[in-house]
């Protein structure tokens, strides 16, 4: 099992220590730092700088947003960063969510899953560096009618093949990432409920297309936080409200694939709860609502000891790569908990 970091969003107070961070990681043969987006910062121009200024890391976006980008831009920005970097660009897609997808970009949120697999279609496509033409529901190129023609890439990307990973949580999506993609890109990840929630469903996409789950990248993201495991319930509070805000905030109250994930979880009752809560503008009790089993259940929390068994039973889950979102107040901590997370996977005998 190999590990990854990632850096969330930039422009959250945190910027040059997250260069710092990328660069430890980089020293410490972490395999990926991934960079998300939402409605602020773009992960194109961060992976940009941080790939300009380490040596070895792979860097991947978690996401690039569907409804942000034509494919055929994403096609030119994959290429484009994949020969910058020498090889080392992952490609990561996801529909983001309906409030953003309507409120920030304009795009209506619908048919997410065919959306999905003509989007991965076009930028395939393109990268092939044929002419490109498309016939689709959502997308046709050229335009008809028009003077547009077929028109190829004409950047060389570094490989022939840049891994493309697609965010997933609902069950649906994820047989389509297993059909369609090489990775599949996990949030609020149980290593005792990966196989229900997540596993099966992969691998049935993959058995769709013919594959099995060899070679495929499973990646889900879990924050750490080190510290001795007799302040693990402390460690856990932190985290509060970021569980809050996917649980609770995330989407609306008909459409939270986060809310959903929890509820197939067992927190049904729970995930109601927080739900409620936060939309009626109680953030703090939604935050004491979450279940402090089900933060402990998807966060790496302690001592490098215990890091390392939860670590095993990822492993033993389907987890082929570990990304870690290591907490910290200063930049000595994040670095202290980057270290953990290696250290950890020493001891585990997973390296």
């Amino acid at each position: 099992m190999q590990l990854g970091i990632n850096l969330g969003y930039w422009g959250a107070g945190m910027d040059a220590d997250n260069l710092a961070v990328a660069q430890e990681a980089d020293r410490l043969g972490y395999a990926v730092c991934w960079a998300a987006e939402a409605y602020g910062s773009d992960a194109a121009t961060v992976l940009t700088w941080v790939a300009a200024q380490t040596e070895r890391i792979d860097v991947g976006s978690a996401i690039f947003q569907i409804p942000a980008r034509q494919p055929a831009m994403t096609a030119m920005t994959a290429a484009t960063l994949d020969s910058l970097s020498g090889g080392r660009f992952r490609l990561g897609l996801g529909v983001s969510g309906p409030q953003v997808s309507e409120g920030w970009y304009g795009v209506k949120f619908d048919k997410p899953l065919a959306r999905t697999r003509e989007y991965v279609e076009i930028v395939r496509k393109a990268m092939t560096r044929e002419r490109l033409s498309y016939d689709g529901e959502h997308w046709t190129l050229p335009l008809p009618g028009g003077p547009g023609k077929p028109i190829k890439l004409t950047v060389h990307p570094q490989r022939e093949h840049i891994p493309l990973y697609i965010a997933a949580i609902g069950p649906k999506n994820l047989e389509q990432t297993g059909e369609i993609a090489d990775g599949a890109l996990l949030i609020f990840p149980s290593a005792e409920h990966l196989e229900e929630t997540a596993i099966r469903h992969l691998r049935a996409g993959r058995e769709k297309a013919g594959k099995t789950l060899d070679g495929f990248d499973v990646c889900p993201t879990l924050p750490l936080a080190l510290g001795d495991d007799k302040d693990v319930a402390a460690l856990a509070d932190t985290f509060r409200p970021y569980t809050a805000l996917y649980v609770g905030g995330m989407g609306s109250r008909k459409q939270n694939f986060y809310n959903q994930l929890a509820r197939r979880m067992g927190y049904e009752q729970e995930a109601a709860e927080i739900q409620d809560k936060y939309l009626s503008g109680d953030k703090q009790g939604a935050a004491a609502a979450v279940p402090h089993d089900l933060i402990d259940k998807t966060a790496l929390l302690g001592s490098v000891d215990r890091i390392a068994d939860r670590m095993k039973d990822y492993a033993a889950a389907g987890v082929t790569t570990l990304t870690l979102a290591p907490a910290g107040f200063t930049l000595d901590e994040r670095i202290a908990a980057l270290r953990a997370g290696t250290e950890a996977l020493e001891r585990a005998g997973l390296a």
